[in-house]
């Protein structure tokens, strides 16, 4: 079928062939480089925004240090030998004279998979005392938060302080 074909008709197909090529070739190829184009800045704009993120070191020490640890729950037993010790310790740094620490009924927790585990406080001493300890509370690493506090003066000396604090941690 070709070969009754005119030279013209033949140049004809040739330009017409190449013409439906370059017109695929814009389509598409308009389409890729607008994506392209598209991933290029996305990628800057990503870039710019790690160089606002990294900090020299000792801005990130300096930010560390105001972050609370914070350790992973352990099982029950284990845990709560942790908490209690470590909280006891606080109190005692504090110059806060405690009642032992009693423990509630452990309850059940918004974060699934965890139950939470209270130790209540009682205890006496001076209000500096009191904002010392709950100043110092954050490097308890396993703290999660303060259920109950309760802050009681004493009429005859208003520097001395009865507290009440219940706070919790994290069990498995």
């Amino acid at each position: 079928m070709i070969d009754r074909l005119s030279q013209r008709e033949k140049r004809t197909i040739k330009i017409g062939v190449v013409c439906a090529v370059v017109i695929l070739v814009m389509t598409f190829g308009t389409k890729w480089f607008a994506h392209w184009d598209q991933a290029k800045t996305s990628l800057s704009q990503m870039e710019a925004k790690l160089d606002l993120i990294d900090v020299d070191e000792a801005k990130q020490a300096g930010l560390m240090s105001i972050v609370p640890i914070f350790e992973m729950p352990q099982s029950e037993e284990k845990q709560k030998f942790l908490f209690r010790d470590k909280f006891s310790e606080q109190l005692k740094k504090a110059g806060i004279k405690s009642e032992p620490l009693q423990m509630p009924p452990v309850g059940r927790s918004q974060q699934a998979g965890y139950r939470l585990l209270l130790l209540k406080s009682t205890g006496k001493g001076k209000f500096g005392q009191v904002l010392e300890l709950l100043a110092k509370l954050k490097e308890n690493p396993y703290l999660v938060g303060i259920e109950e506090m309760r802050i009681q003066c004493d009429p005859k000396k208003r520097q001395e302080v009865e507290l009440e604090l219940t706070v919790s941690t994290f069990i498995k």
